[in-house]
């Protein structure tokens, strides 16, 4: 095949432009993919620990004790199924303090070696409030 018949041979040029954009795209769909689990995790968190404070405050006869509370917590929690011992429960001035602790692990940790996010969430809910 002479050269100048291969300079205009335009054949494979789509297969190259896959090629070339394809790592992009696949950043892009699996980095929305993971922020949108770890907002998910958040607000499923962020729910657990503000009924969990609620409970502690005004439904004394459900949650009337630490492991009830977190217990609470965890089934609170949307989408989630966190253990029990993610939340922990203090009562400072503000009342009755539920937190939470929890290791999200990116989808690239089961490949390589990346670190895992902690997120937290916290609520507190003056006593005897409704």
């Amino acid at each position: 095949m002479s050269l100048k018949r291969l300079s205009r041979d335009t054949r494979g040029g789509s297969s190259l432009e896959v090629a070339a954009t394809m790592p992009l795209f696949l950043t892009l769909t699996f980095g929305t993919v993971m922020v949108g689990l770890l907002m998910w995790i958040q607000v499923g968190l962020q729910h657990g620990v503000e009924m969990a404070a609620r409970c502690a405050s005004i439904n004394t006869t459900l949650c009337n004790n630490t492991t009830n509370i977190q217990n609470f917590a965890a089934q609170n929690a949307y989408g989630l199924n966190p253990p029990p011992s993610t939340f922990s429960v203090s009562t400072p001035s503000c009342g009755n303090r539920v937190s939470a602790s929890y290791s999200f692990n990116y989808l690239t940790n089961y490949f390589f070696s990346a670190p895992s996010l902690t997120l937290t969430a916290q609520s507190c809910y003056p006593a005897g409030q409704p």
